[in-house]
């Protein structure tokens, strides 16, 4: 038995009799500036073995000594094919073929993209996609995606929440290029704290995620990679206002260092300082806000030596002003005169990451990532006082190789994370340090053909959490062509930060209770879920023009939750879950060519999310069970001079929602049991003069869909009855932008 575990630790350091090459395929642009071309084929001569070219160009597939000529293809370009001798890594550049009078170019990159091959459900989002709305921010990117489900959190912070599964975000994973970012502190608002210039790609994965990201992921993963210095432009400017009078500027600036060194400054800054109460409740519709963010960014990239590295540096002020019209912060706060609220925050981060790949054997690299935040915000809401200060460390280091052949990949590494908690709620203060220290080890079969299969399994040690063990399995299996079967289940687990998760709480006049059962954290337990998963995918032709259709269908359960009960109007409640707590989404997702240069995109999505309340199972509170999504997006082909129009539309219809119970209040500040449909239209024109000049004008909500009377009791927010979270629908109604953008290579 000690023989067979001392074999088995060795294996990744074995040599083995099959390798991998790698690499990037390129294109070279009018601009003539190299880019990378996604959606390239890269096979083998004569054989099936081969890969599709991800967002950034970079493929890998197997190496034989009997493999010698490499094919790279791709509509519209020049077919090369490559005489390889040797493993090595790759980077090569196809021609256009499109000055030459008989061809054709019908194939463009998409700008949403789900992948066949990969066992886990990710769609990849790139910022191609992002410009089809106003996209301010990362909480604002997920209008044009059906997946995602985006929702005022309340009547009064303007703050936007997302929920995939049918759950909301805390349980989801939400990292920066695959570090853990928006958590803790940051859960309510730090969506606003990424803009929307920042993202290079978005990729949204469904399920139980994978072992290397953490324990914590419970409905999925959405992870944001930020644009290089080395590949984004050398100046870029971003300017937009709206109707309301919010203002955003957002510039970039990159420059080569060195031959190995880039550089970039990110500056983003917004503004809304305007009063608006279109529904005339005494209160504003939006918050008055100001916020300044500012990253600064190195890469680093040394690929004779198999080198990459960024670092990065970030700092944000964010304030917020929100409440009744009349309220002045310097003579009403945390009295009686009027109801108003700040939120100020601030927040420094630092992190890196370094990357080695041996030139030698590219099939093996260690990756490093480590980064540290403080995040300190300081807010009020009437007479309710949150403080909240959290400072976090979080350090992985991973191993990747392969057993046998490169069939066979591994992943395996150690993870640390401390977080520090003081958070001060009216006059209880409220303080803890969690401290985590986990290994994880993935394994991943993979014939390139009809099986992918993904196997993951990481230990933790929590001082609070105590020790647990947290498995996941995805597979995906191809019985014909364009086609994709997955499966997977995973268990999840996580402390829920029951303050700064359900901050709209204290915009109310609730009593706060926790139920205390004796846990560690709050004197609660922690939540754990199992998280189960069925998909298929299928492209295909339809009248001659691509299309795909997907069916998806996920189911989470928790073996214990903190509940968050609403259900008495007079008081919220927290306490651990007795009973059952499901949730089941079920989605169906249309995209179709239609005809050259105009996709449409439909999709349906029914959800049953119930929980174990003291009053009985019910029905999650503002969550529709029916949902239908349209988006039609048409682009006219560009000039000869780069002249070009695009034109958006996205149509969202939500079915009625159930309200938590407000039979116990006076008659004039009860609700009915369920809230009215809700359906809004965006749409956006985009003008394209040139590869360094754009303009573009939009609308949300252009049909001016309102809620009526979305503050229970604001005539007297200061009484017993004074809710803001009965949001299930636009607040302000329409708002129109316009904005520029301008680039220089």
């Amino acid at each position: 038995m000690k023989r067979i575990l001392i074999i088995m630790l060795m294996l990744p350091f074995l040599s083995f009799s099959q390798t991998e090459i790698s690499g990037e395929i390129v294109e070279v642009n009018a601009e003539n500036k190299e880019v990378p071309l996604p959606g390239a084929n890269v096979y083998w001569l004569n054989s099936t073995v081969g890969d599709v070219t991800d967002f950034d160009g970079k493929f890998t597939i197997p190496y034989q000594s009997d493999y010698k000529k490499l094919v790279i293809s791709y509509v519209g370009y020049k077919t090369d094919t490559l005489t390889i001798t040797e493993p090595k890594r790759i980077r090569h550049t196809l021609q256009s073929t499109s000055t030459l009078d008989e061809v054709t170019v019908t194939s463009r990159k998409q700008a949403t993209a789900k992948s066949y091959l990969q066992a886990q459900n990710i769609m990849t989002v790139s910022s191609d996609e992002l410009l089809k709305a106003a996209c301010c921010n990362l909480s604002e990117s997920f209008e044009t995606n059906p997946s995602i489900d985006v929702n005022f959190a309340d009547a009064i912070s303007g703050t936007r929440q997302i929920k995939m599964l049918g759950l909301t975000s805390p349980y989801i994973l939400i990292t920066t290029e695959n570090i853990p970012s928006i958590r803790g502190a940051s859960q309510a608002y730090g969506l606003s704290f990424i803009p929307g210039t920042w993202v290079e790609s978005i990729q949204i994965t469904k399920g139980a995620g994978s072992v290397v990201n953490g324990f914590e992921s419970i409905a999925g993963q959405i992870n944001t990679e930020l644009v290089k210095p080395s590949t984004d432009d050398k100046l870029f400017v971003n300017f937009y206002g709206a109707s309301s009078q919010r203002m955003e500027l957002n510039t970039h600036v990159n420059t080569k260092v060195s031959d190995k060194w880039h550089t970039g400054l990110y500056l983003h800054g917004n503004t809304h300082n305007k009063k608006h109460d279109v529904n005339d409740d005494g209160f504003l519709d939006m918050p008055l806000y100001n916020q300044i963010n500012i990253m600064n960014r190195w890469q680093y990239t040394n690929p004779e030596k198999g080198f990459v590295s960024f670092i990065n540096l970030k700092y944000l002020n964010d304030g917020k002003q929100t409440g009744q019209l009349d309220f002045n912060p310097d003579t009403d706060k945390l009295t009686t005169n009027a109801w108003g609220s700040e939120i100020d925050t601030e927040r420094y981060e630092i992190s890196a990451k370094l990357g080695y790949v041996n030139p030698e054997i590219p099939y093996q690299s260690i990756g490093v990532q480590t980064a540290f935040s403080s995040h300190t915000q300081d807010s009020y809401f009437g007479l309710n006082q949150y403080d909240i200060t959290h400072n976090s460390l979080y350090a992985n280091a991973m191993y990747n190789s392969i057993i046998s052949d490169s069939r066979h990949k591994i992943k395996t590494g150690i993870s640390y994370t401390y977080d520090h908690y003081d958070e001060f709620v009216n006059t209880t203060d409220f303080e803890r340090t969690e401290t985590s220290i986990g290994a994880f080890f993935e394994y991943n079969y993979d014939n390139l053909d009809k099986l992918n299969l993904t196997a993951g399994l990481r230990v933790d040690n929590h001082n609070l959490l105590g020790f647990f063990v947290t498995p996941r399995l995805h597979a995906r299996y191809t019985p014909w062509e364009k086609a994709a079967f997955r499966a997977s289940i995973g268990r999840g687990k996580r402390s829920a930060n029951i303050f700064t998760e359900n901050q709209s709480v204290f915009a109310t006049s609730r009593q706060i209770n926790i139920l205390n059962s004796g846990g560690e954290i709050y004197g609660l337990d922690p939540e754990i879920a199992w998280n189960y998963g069925l998909s298929y995918l299928q492209g295909f032709n339809l009248f001659g023009r691509k299309a795909d259709v997907a069916f998806d269908y996920y189911r989470t359960d928790f073996t214990n939750q903190i509940v968050v009960d609403y259900e008495n109007p007079q008081a919220v409640s927290f306490y651990n879950l007795q009973g059952d707590s499901y949730a089941n989404s079920f989605q169906t997702e249309l995209n179709y060519n239609v005809f050259e240069h105009f996709d449409l995109r439909l999709a349906y999505k029914y959800y049953d999310v119930k929980t174990q309340y003291q009053s009985g199972e019910l029905e999650k509170p503002l969550t529709a069970k029916h949902r239908f999504f349209a988006n039609a997006s048409y682009e006219t082909k560009p000039g000869d001079k780069g002249g070009q129009w695009k034109f958006d539309a996205t149509f969202n219809w939500l079915s009625k929602q159930r309200f938590s119970s407000t039979v116990t209040n006076p008659a004039q500040y009860r609700l009915p049991e369920y809230s009215p449909t809700v359906g809004t239209i965006n749409a956006q024109i985009t003008k394209v003069f040139s590869s360094k000049f754009e303009v573009y004008l939009g609308g949300e909500n252009i049909t001016n869909v309102r809620q009526n009377n979305p503050i229970l009791a604001a005539d007297d927010p200061f009484g017993a009855n004074f809710d803001t979270t009965f949001v299930y629908g636009p607040v302000f109604g329409s708002m129109y932008y316009a904005g520029l953008r301008f680039r220089i290579n």
